[in-house]
This record gives structure tokens, sequence and C-alpha cells, in this order.
């Protein structure tokens, strides 16, 4: 048996209301029950090679920096935190990327295939953060997570300690880096998140736990003597070892207290149906079947994250969730049509609300891979050569939840059953980050905030008529929210079909 629309809804917690209130009401408790994190809509970027042409692809070297369309793009999208790393910090040398750039050496990208220029490195990254707003994160190489066949390549040891994470610390930090400064940057970058270690858990090739576990507080204490005021994030989730289930327990109870946060990732949201329709392009003779399977797999989202939550508990609030990679997993892998499709807005909305529902433990966490030329896991496309960037719909989905929303969390007493939300608020104003998960019919609701008198609002809103609607560099801003007023004293508001929407609700 099929879960039900409501079965998902009850699952998050949001219920049917009894008793005043009737059941097409939205209904909001305006008590702050927690700080939303600023880092909710975090973007990853990772050189990928031959792969996706990442990052190479958002430089120009015609003029020696980064892409002017790519920078407007990022701005406008928002982020609060970009990240460095992934699999390649398993071989990356910091200092390679450090310097005048004619004398840096081109590196083997031993995961994505072919090879990186170190063009982009740490000045240029943390300058793009800086121009588009947003914190630098840096994921360490952490002794290349144990898998030994970095130690012994063609090129020599890529494995990077603790005394290298340390100094790249210090690097971006320290006032009187002597080896900073004379690269031309002479106040700190003032780098306060790192990650050390990054799937460590995954592969048969790494660290065991207990190994990890050491290494980690080995890392922390060196990397903190260099700056006590960085942020750490250790790896914590769950191995091949089923007995070992997840990491965070042993690595919070034997090292948290060095560490900040504790990162799993939840990218591999694979279709567990033996006959699912998201594989290849059988989605296209059954969209609805589609929308029905993305919501189930955003179920898993909301699963893993409850699990995680139980073991953090004991360790909050000091301890906080980093979700530092995080897509869906479907074949053909990270290229699949459908992630460029309105169709697969519900899972990427629907997951961005479970992040925000659950930011009493959830500090940080993403969507989608930051940007690239061909990975349909991207927030953003960059066209080559022709100088266009655009939003994927995760990426849209990201700047309009992003743009939209509160300081504190607040909840949702009562909804209909078809309208998945998270809700917040800032002094005097309610929003509403909402997804109509019904594909084929609008959803009409009025509002209610207990206590509180609703003196008008707006409406930001993504509805295209047609689900299989595409972006494309032919027409980048498809999927762009439309603002609507909603009038003093309105009874009704109705949410179109498979739309995701904003709604603020101004508070007398």
């Amino acid at each position: 048996m099929q879960p039900t629309r409501r079965g998902f809804l009850a699952g998050a917690g949001l219920l049917t209301a009894h008793g005043a209130h009737s059941a097409d009401a939205i209904v909001i408790d305006p008590t702050p029950v927690f700080e939303i994190s600023p880092h909710l809509y975090m973007q990853f970027m990772e050189p990928l090679g031959t792969t996706d042409s990442s990052v190479e692809a958002a430089w120009d070297y015609d003029t020696d920096d980064w892409r002017k369309d790519f920078v407007a793009v990022v701005r406008d999208l928002s982020p609060d935190v970009i990240r460095w790393g992934g699999l390649f910090s398993r071989y990356y040398k910091w200092r390679e990327g450090a310097g005048e750039p004619d004398k840096r050496p081109w590196m083997r990208n031993y995961v994505w295939g072919g090879k990186e220029t170190n063009r982009v490195g740490t000045l240029e990254f943390v300058g793009l953060c800086r121009a588009v707003g947003a914190e630098p994160l840096y994921c360490v190489n952490f002794l290349g997570d144990g898998d030994a066949r970095y130690q012994r390549t063609r090129e020599g040891d890529r494995w990077g300690d603790a005394r290298e994470a340390a100094d790249w610390v210090s690097y971006c930090n320290d006032p009187d880096s002597r080896d900073r400064k004379s690269h031309g940057a002479s106040e700190p970058l003032n780098v306060k998140l790192w990650q050390i270690g990054n799937e460590t858990s995954y592969g048969r090739n790494g660290f065991s736990r207990d190994d990890a576990i050491v290494h980690t507080a080995e890392f922390a204490l060196v990397m903190k003597q260099r700056d006590p005021s960085i942020r750490l994030i250790g790896w914590g989730d769950r191995s091949r070892v089923r007995e070992e289930g997840l990491w965070a327990g042993e690595l919070l109870k034997r090292a948290g207290e060095h560490l900040d946060y504790v990162a799993i990732h939840l990218m591999g949201q694979s279709p567990r149906r033996p006959d699912t329709v998201l594989r290849g392009l059988r989605y296209q003779r059954a969209p609805e079947r589609a929308w029905e399977e993305l919501l189930e797999l955003s179920n898993n989202v909301e699963s893993r994250i409850a699990e995680l939550e139980e073991v953090v508990k004991p360790y909050a609030p000091r301890i906080g969730i980093a979700v530092t990679e995080g897509h869906l997993g479907l074949s053909p892998h990270n290229a699949h049509p459908i992630l460029a499709e309105w169709l697969s807005a519900v899972y990427h909305a629907r997951s961005m609300n479970i992040y925000q529902r659950h930011g009493r433990y959830v500090r940080i966490a993403t969507g989608a891979d930051f940007e690239g030329v061909r990975w349909t896991v991207n927030a953003v496309m960059l066209q080559v050569p022709r100088g266009i960037s655009y939003l994927m719909p995760a990426g849209s989905v990201m700047r309009l939840f992003k743009r939209h929303n509160g300081k504190h969390g607040v909840t949702v007493t009562s909804a209909p059953s078809d309208l998945d939300i998270a809700a917040s608020l800032s002094e005097k104003r309610i929003y509403l980050h909402v997804a109509n998960i019904a594909l084929s019919r609008p959803v009409t609701a009025s509002f209610s905030v207990q206590g509180r008198q609703i003196t008008g609002g707006r409406v930001f809103e993504i509805a295209p008529d047609d689900p299989r609607q595409a972006v494309s560099q032919d027409q980048p801003d498809v999927f762009a929210p439309r603002e609507k007023q909603i009038p003093a004293q309105a009874a009704a508001w109705t949410f179109p079909k498979a739309s995701v929407s904003v709604v603020e609700l101004d508070l007398g």
C-alpha cells in the first residue's frame, strides 16, 4: 500500500486541525520555537575534472576572473555558505592553489578524471564568497580519508596530515601570515567553517570508525590551536558495517568536545521500487507516478534527519547537524533530465522544508551540487561558450526560500493535507514556505495566526502551467517567482497545482 498525501504531512508533523478552525485553514502558532540558522541553503563547489567542468568553466581566462554572468546568478541565489571540497579533498594540496597563478602546478583529478589547473585556489575561492555575500567552508584533506591509493600515486603522496590542515587555517586566518601577505592578501580571510573528513565511512578502503575518530580529534586539536574561533564539522554518517550504524554516536562521545557540527550526506536518495519510473526516460510516460515516487523519496530525508537528531540531542545546542551534500541519486547518474523539469520541484521544496522544520538541530544544509556544465543535480548551470548562467529547479526553490524567511521557526498547527509547509517569524511578519504536493489540483486555504491580526501580505509563487516545463539556456527565467498581493481581510488564498510559494503575512 502506497503512502497517501495526508500520510506524508502527518509524518512531518502537519496535522489537520480539529475544533474551531476548518480543515482548509492554515493555522500558525507564532511562539518562537528555535532560531533558524542562516546556513540552510548552502552551496557546494568541487572541481569535477572531465566529469563536469564546474570550477574551470566558471573562470574567465580572458579577464582572469570569475565569469560575470556566473557571479550575477550566484549573487541572486544568495547562499550564506559555499563549501569547497568533496571527494576531491582526498588528494587536494591547498598550497598548490596558492601563490602566483602562472607558477601553480597542474594536478591530476583522480576521482573525476583529467587535470585541474589550480587557477582557482584559496584567494580566488574566498574572493568569490565575499563577492556574493557567502561564508567559505573548506573540507580539508583528512589523510585521504584513509584511502591508501592516494598516498601512493604516480605523482607522489597526496595525503594531507593535521599539520597541513592547520597550516591552511593559519594561511587564512593568522593576521601575521607572511605567505598570505606575499600573495597579495594583507588582511586575514577569516574562514571560520572547516570540515574534517568527507564521506569517510562510505568506502571499503578508508579508515575504520575508530581510526577516523582518533584522527578527527588529532586534526581538531591542531587546527583549533591555530585559531580557537573556527567551527569544525566531523563526519558522522553510517558505514557499510551494519553493526556500527551512524558513526555520530561514537564520534561525539569520544571527540565531541572538539567539534561544533556532525555531518551526513543525503545525495543518495534513490528509488526503491523495482518498477520505478525514475530510471532513464520512463517518467515521461507516467509523470503522475514520477511525482508520487519523488514524494516517497523525500520521506527518506525526514527519516535520516530524525535518526541523527536522536544522536545529537544530548549534545544540543552546542552540536548541530550539517548536511554538507544532498541531492537526488537517479539513473543516469547525476545527469537525469527530470531535474531540469518542474516535476522535480516537489522533492526539492519538501526536502528544504524538512531541514527548516528540524532547524532546532539542522544548522547547515544543501539540496544540490553547486554549478557546472553537465550535471543536472546542480543548482546553477553554466553554458560554454555563450556565457549564460541560470538556475535549475533546485536553485530556483533555494533562491525563493532563502530570500523570504524569518529569524525563528514557528509551528503550523493545522493545514490542508496537500500543503507541505515550513513556517517562520521575523518581528511582525510570518513566512510560510508552501509546496502544493497535489500534482493536478489547486488547494484553497485561509490563514490564521493565533492571538494576532493579519493586516495583509504577499505571495511569491512559482507555478508553471505544465509540470513538465523545463529550464534551459534559451529560457533561463522560466521559473522566476511572481509576486502577488494578499488584500487585508482576505478570506482565502488558492495555491496552484504543483506550485511552490512563499507567503508573507503582515501582523498587526
